[in-house]
């Protein structure tokens, strides 16, 4: 039996943990040591269901310093992985209304 999601009934494949730091509102990924990174690269990448869901459970306890986490799939590419949807791309390169933050490097 596939692992699922239960929100969308898909097949899970793989997925990273995001969301936003609660003081500046920035993306952030879960990382190493279950700390957060800025950097898309740094988050780590989740191949089973049940170990995303644990880890997106305990994340969601830290509300000292994020907000809205969730589980974002990505796809694989070569050594790499990218995000799978547009969404995620987009929160990936920072703010959209003017050039700042991860825009400006």
């Amino acid at each position: 039996m596939s692992a699922t999601t239960s929100s969308s009934k898909k097949k899970f494949v793989s997925g990273i943990i995001t969301a936003n730091d609660l003081l500046d509102g920035d993306v952030v990924y879960l990382a190493d040591n279950g700390s957060w990174s800025r950097e898309f690269s740094d988050a780590i990448v989740f191949w089973e269901f049940d170990s995303a869901h644990s880890a997106l459970e305990r994340a969601e306890l830290q509300t000292d310093k994020i907000v809205g986490a969730y589980i974002a799939d990505v796809d694989m590419n070569g050594d790499n992985f990218l995000p799978s949807h547009f969404r995620e791309s987009f929160r990936a390169t920072g703010p959209s209304n003017y050039f700042h933050g991860k825009q400006a490097s």
